[in-house]
């Protein structure tokens, strides 16, 4: 259904250079639809893309560079992996904002080096699902005129027709969002093409071109009807098909020589202005120093080598809630990473994400696309109550490149964002998410926004680094890790308190590097430890108190902080060992649920029910996170095991015998 629409935008207006797949001022094509990736990869290995017709047999076999659904960074030429409906709707939003936000900071009334425009491929089901109407809705508000969706209207999903479950006028819909609609038959190709060209001179307005198509066109049984849709046709339905166009009957992955010659025209045409930009490109450094460095930041997400540094000594020994110490640091960021961009689902004086010194993004004042908009020089981006969104777009940004985008809202509201922070963590983004009011202190709010389970169900994302810090400077440090180029693959996630935390007493040795190896000693022992207390987040203050009364207890308690888990398992077995050796008594305390981090411990101290409604520090005491009650827990543990008593002491602790 969909290949009058790609043929038509492949030859006639993408504008692509094989040879060069990263220029940066290429167009972007998203299919939305990833269940119809076999299109992207013709479209690719037509145009030219190191994609050959061998890899094109192999679709969805092991190792194959056309999988399933479209994976960016496996297949040459491929923008953004898309699968879960909707997704790809959102990152393509995310991605004509960043071009929106590096256009105005590099275009001038004299050169304009960013114009591209993004082209995205979306369904009936796509437009079913709640993401898409929450970016739909962004990219309204904004005027993301660079942005040109293709609805294939073809009325057929799994289930049968889409009218079983959907009856809305779409266009009529959009429109409401404030974009530009038009509707076309899918399968006239001049029809089609006006189309594209009346999207592309409606440059304040993000365009939606409606096209009623023909599921498995051609084809004898099964056009216009689910059976074309999610299984093969099978090999005699093939061959009729065939036959009802005119072609060979028997020939398979034929391609004619007049179908290459004008994919190779429209290549040709490519490379010419990617040349031209490239020649354009070059003079512009010449004659602009200082924004050619400008540019190096934000291409190379540049950091430098002294953030760290600066990030330690902005916050020194404060003591404060992580939420406002990471608002500090933000500040400092801002000001040395160029590239450094992002927001909040309408939380910023809550998470303390605004960056104080810089512009709010706001709705598009500019009729030629390719001058600098005003509207879009700011860093500050509104998402509004739209967190699957917020995640699709800033990972959208990311994809686009020269863009260090991280996004906030509450960690109990992460469950909402969760598809975006796997695709994140599937693609290698360098996504930050920041997640504040990370436990049942967050208090009177009560159990809805109180996370509990989130800690562990953010760890078990693979590929995603999850830093709790537990004081100032473990805030500055996880802050780095989300932005240090030797990380750059691994999306981050940042849980902060809302409430104040104490500052974790460490040894004169410590160093701040330390800390982004995931796991490290905050207090040892004189003799070898006979209780590690790990402990993440604001949890340290108490765990801190607690080795003290238990130290007085004449026990050998060493204090470990676990920032992130993740890179503490990245370090060799015997830093590990070192940190946490072998038939010692670990004990981890964390407000949270309890069962994985028995992979680690012997006992855990945390929270497997839903909190309440009463003042947070209340319910830290109730719950048992305070340093007297993590005392007496180890102890009581100790005083009801007698072997592992006397193994670790050979007398029971003073006063409790």
């Amino acid at each position: 259904a969909l290949a009058d629409l790609a043929l038509v935008l492949w030859t006639r207006f993408l504008r692509y250079n094989p040879e060069v797949p990263d220029w940066p001022d290429r167009d972007r094509f998203v299919l939305s639809i990833g269940h119809a990736s076999m299109l992207q990869y013709a479209m690719l290995h037509l145009a030219g893309y190191d994609l050959s017709l061998d890899e094109i047999t192999q679709f969805r076999q092991w190792e194959s560079r056309t999988p399933g659904h479209p994976e960016v960074g496996r297949t040459p030429g491929v923008e953004c992996t898309t699968g879960p409906l909707g997704a790809g709707f959102g990152n393509s939003v995310g991605m004509a904002l960043a071009a929106k936000m590096l256009a105005a900071r590099f275009n001038t009334a004299e050169q304009a080096l960013i114009t591209s425009r993004i082209f995205m491929f979306c369904s009936d089901g796509d437009l079913q699902e709640g993401l898409t109407a929450e970016a739909a809705s962004f990219a309204g508000h904004l005027g993301l005129g660079n942005l040109i969706a293709v609805y294939d209207n073809n009325d057929i999903t799994i289930g049968g027709r889409a009218s079983l479950s959907m009856s809305e006028n779409v266009g009529e819909r959009f429109q409401a969002y404030g974009w530009h609609v038009q509707h076309c038959d899918g399968h006239d190709h001049e029809a089609i093409a006006v189309c594209y060209e009346n999207a592309l001179k409606a440059t304040r307005k993000p365009s939606l071109i409606v096209a009623k198509t023909t599921i498995g066109i051609g084809t004898p049984t099964k056009a216009d009807t689910p059976a074309a849709h999610g299984a093969p046709l099978g090999e005699q339905e093939i061959q009729q098909a065939k036959a009802n166009v005119g072609w060979p009957e028997n020939e398979k992955f034929l391609v004619p020589d007049e179908v290459r010659k004008v994919f190779q025209q429209r290549a040709e045409e490519g490379r010419s202005e990617c040349n031209a930009w490239q020649h354009q490109y070059r003079r512009w450094r010449k004659k602009n120093h200082g924004q050619a460095q400008q540019w190096d930041w934000h291409w190379n997400r540049s950091v430098p080598k002294s953030l760290l540094k600066e990030l330690s000594k902005t916050l020194g020994n404060k003591e404060d809630a992580t939420r406002n110490l990471s608002g500090m640091v933000i500040q400092t960021i801002a000001e040395q990473v160029p590239a450094f961009a992002g927001g909040s689902a309408d939380l910023e004086p809550s998470t303390k994400t605004l960056i104080k010194n810089a512009e709010s993004i706001c709705p598009s004042s500019m009729d030629d696309a390719n001058l600098p908009d005003p509207s879009f020089a700011g860093r500050n981006i509104h998402f509004g109550i739209r967190e699957h969104a917020m995640g699709t777009i800033t990972n959208g940004m990311a994809l686009f490149g020269g863009w260090l985008p991280y996004c906030a809202t509450f960690e109990v509201f992460a469950d909402y964002m969760r598809p975006s922070l796997r695709l994140a963590a599937i693609s290698h983004l360098p996504t930050t998410f920041v997640f504040t009011h990370d436990s049942i202190a967050v208090g009177e709010d009560g159990p809805t926004h109180q996370p509990v389970e989130q800690h562990w169900a953010l760890r078990l994302i693979p590929n995603l680094e999850v830093w709790r810090p537990a004081d100032a400077q473990e805030v500055a440090a996880a802050w780095y890790a989300c932005l240090e180029s030797a990380n750059a693959t691994i999306p981050k996630a940042l849980l902060l308190t809302r409430q104040t935390i104490q500052h974790l007493k460490r040894p004169s040795n410590f160093q701040i590097g330390d800390i982004l190896r995931g796991g490290y000693v905050v207090a040892d022992c004189d003799e070898e430890p006979e209780v590690i207390l790990i402990s993440t987040g604001s949890e340290g203050g108490a765990v801190q108190e607690a080795r003290l009364l238990l130290l007085d207890a004449h026990l050998q308690v060493r204090h470990v902080s676990m920032p992130c888990l993740e890179r503490f398992e990245q370090q060799d077995l015997e830093y590990q060992i070192e940190v946490l050796p072998l038939s010692v008594f670990i004990v981890v305390v964390e407000a949270g649920v309890t069962r994985p981090w028995y992979q680690y411990a012997d006992h855990v101290i945390g929270i497997n029910e839903y909190g309440a409604s009463a003042p947070g520090g209340e319910l830290m005491e109730r719950y048992g996170f305070t340093g007297k009650e993590i005392a007496d827990e180890v102890l009581d543990i100790l005083e009801d095991d007698e072997e592992l008593a006397d193994a670790l002491m050979g007398d029971p602790p003073v006063g409790r015998a």
